[in-house]
C-alpha cells in the first residue's frame, strides 16, 4: 500500500469509528495500534498521513501497515 492508497482507505474515519492498524516490523505485543474515535486529518503541506483521536496525533507510515480494521 502506498501513501495515496492509505489516505483513501482512511477517508471513512470521521471520529465515529475505531481503527486498528497491524504494523509490521514490531514485536508481537505492540504490533496492533488501536485508535478510538479515529479521524483522518486533512492532508497538510508535510504530506504525512495523520490520524487523531482528539487527544493525540498519530503519523501512519503506509509501508509499515499489514492491514487496517475499521469498526462500524
Amino acid at each position: 500500500m502506498n501513501h495515496s492508497q492509505l489516505r483513501q482507505a482512511l477517508t471513512e474515519l470521521n471520529g465515529e469509528r475505531n481503527a486498528h492498524f497491524a504494523i509490521t516490523g514490531m514485536c508481537e505485543s505492540t504490533s496492533i495500534l488501536t485508535i478510538t474515535s479515529a479521524m483522518l486529518i486533512p492532508e497538510e503541506t508535510d504530506k504525512l498521513v495523520k490520524v487523531t483521536d482528539g487527544k493525540s496525533v498519530y503519523i501512519i507510515e503506509a509501508d509499515r501497515i499489514a492491514y487496517i480494521r475499521i469498526g462500524l
